[in-house]
């Protein structure tokens, strides 16, 4: 009997932190969880012929000890053995809680500033949409924000998808994410 006290206790003590964490949100009014990627979003090269134009996110319901935020998004379907990094930028302040259609473009000026776009496995940064292998089965893209505990991340532009990952996950209060997918 004392044993089931002891586990009464203790998911009094953890369950209020999981419902906080999944009260975190992401969602983007052109990329439905579960829904299909448009053209819109696809990248522009490889045999692909989108507009490569990143989609506007927004989040909310955020970890109150928020110092800064990261979007990703990874293919995991990827033919690679590991994934394929589409989109990395970090550094993202405290007060921003949307990014705009486009701030992907690191020439656009959409990004937040003082945020980074590092090196995607396109090799070069910034957004790179979904461009699977033609005959492929669709590919799932998880597009996730990580609510981060530090006020910046010490990585550079260059930073590649496996370290901007490491930093991310070592540093993260909590993360909300949606998976949508692309084929052709």
């Amino acid at each position: 009997m004392r044993w089931a006290w002891s586990w009464v206790v203790l998911a009094i003590l953890v369950l209020p932190s999981e419902s906080l964490a999944a009260d975190f949100r992401l969602t983007s009014p052109t990329v439905k969880d579960q829904g299909l990627i448009g053209n819109e979003h696809v990248y522009n090269g490889f045999g692909c012929s989108g507009r490569n134009v990143s989609p506007e996110l927004q989040w909310e319901r955020v970890p109150k000890e928020t110092k800064s935020f990261a979007v990703t998004v990874y293919d995991p379907d990827a033919p690679t053995g590991s994934g394929w990094w589409h989109w990395i930028i970090f550094n993202i302040p405290s007060g921003v809680t949307s990014l705009p259609a486009g701030a992907g473009n690191p020439d656009g000026g959409g990004a937040p500033s003082g945020s980074i776009q590092s090196m995607t496995d396109f090799g070069q940064p910034g957004y790179g949409g979904p461009c699977p292998p033609a005959g492929d089965r669709p590919h799932r893209y998880i597009f996730t924000v990580y609510a981060l505990k530090v006020d910046r991340l010490s990585l550079e532009k260059g930073a590649s998808g496996a370290m901007a990952g490491f930093y991310l996950n070592q540093n993260a209060l909590g993360k909300a994410s949606f998976t949508a997918t692309y084929g052709r």
